[in-house]
């Protein structure tokens, strides 16, 4: 047998080894909140098992009714059947127990955006995973290098920055930290895939593509409001008829949760000192009230059940 045809087939025993252990089949979720519950039911989804992990059986309860509650509330708007929501609940499971992380195939984190929080997990994760685990980070704009530097697989650190609501946005940023593999990013942009995203590839750095660039817009709303230049609702109307946006400003705050955009507004006018990203006083008025938007029913905005606007908060 030639030397080039035993170099062949060495490649495509390598290619096939390693196309099983590529396979993602059980994926771990840590945290059950508004981002986590999303992630799941997309995953879910498509196909593959999932088990959500929170810290206690409270938390594990609240995040089963509010995932359950948000389907129903597709069902009653004919976006989704009971057969698939049935289909999607019967592949998610909810637990306190970590003993389940060395059966799983991928382990993603999406607690909230608290850098000391996310290595604690991370650290305690890497001793229990499989060694070939791969660890995911919603994170949005925190240094995953950072965090990598607390484990012992830095390479099969990567990022997923899913936006919000996680089902319905068809884009995931992968931000790729200082020491994540080629074949990291290659295993998670055909999981993306799977699961119906459009992979979009950035490099560490401060709120990546999205949140960097929606931050500053965010924020101008809200000056304007604070400002008296206009009201909330015509803030909204003129960005969505001038700039066929399918929703204003101030309800995409409110949608994506205010304590989450202060927080990224926090990040990244302490990381970049740019006075674009200081927080508007009203954000952190609003957040000190616990008036945070949809989740809470109040924000800019206050909403029904079903997440729809039945008054501006703010003239």
């Amino acid at each position: 047998m030639s030397e080039e045809k035993l170099r062949l087939e060495d490649l495509l025993g390598e290619k096939l080894a390693n196309g099983d252990k590529d396979k993602i089949d059980y994926v771990a979720i840590i945290g059950g909140g508004l981002m986590g519950r999303g992630i799941a039911q997309t995953i879910s989804a498509a196909g593959i098992d999932v088990v959500i992990i929170e810290k206690d059986e409270e938390n594990c309860k609240k995040s089963q009714e509010s995932l359950k509650a948000s389907m129903e509330r597709e069902i009653s708007r004919w976006a989704m059947t009971q057969s698939e929501m049935k289909s999607i609940l019967s592949r998610i499971k909810w637990t306190t127990d970590r003993s389940e992380i060395p059966e799983c195939d991928l382990v993603i984190e999406a607690v909230d955006e608290n850098y000391e929080l996310k290595k604690q997990i991370f650290k305690e994760l890497d001793e229990i995973a499989k060694p070939d685990t791969i660890f995911i980070s919603n994170t949005s704009t925190l240094s995953l290098t950072k965090i990598a530097e607390v484990t012992k697989r830095p390479d099969k650190i990567i990022g997923m920055h899913f936006l919000n609501p996680v089902p319905k946005v068809p884009l995931v940023e992968l931000v790729r930290a200082l020491e994540t593999s080629d074949r990291t990013v290659e295993i998670i942009k055909k999981f993306a895939a799977r699961i119906g995203k459009t992979p979009v590839q950035v490099y560490e750095y401060p709120g990546f593509v999205t949140t960097r660039a929606i931050v500053p817009l965010l924020n101008e709303a809200m000056y304007i409001l604070l400002e008296g230049i206009a009201s909330a609702q015509d803030i909204d109307t003129a960005m969505k008829l001038g700039y066929n946006f399918k929703m204003g400003p101030l309800e995409m705050a409110d949608t994506m949760g205010l304590d989450e955009v202060l927080a990224w507004m926090e990040t990244l006018w302490h990381s970049l000192g740019e006075p674009r990203y200081r927080p508007c006083p009203i954000l952190r008025k609003l957040v000190r009230e616990r008036k945070l938007g949809k989740k809470t029913g109040e924000g800019f905005f206050k909403y029904d059940a079903d997440g729809k606007i039945i008054t501006s908060t703010m003239q």
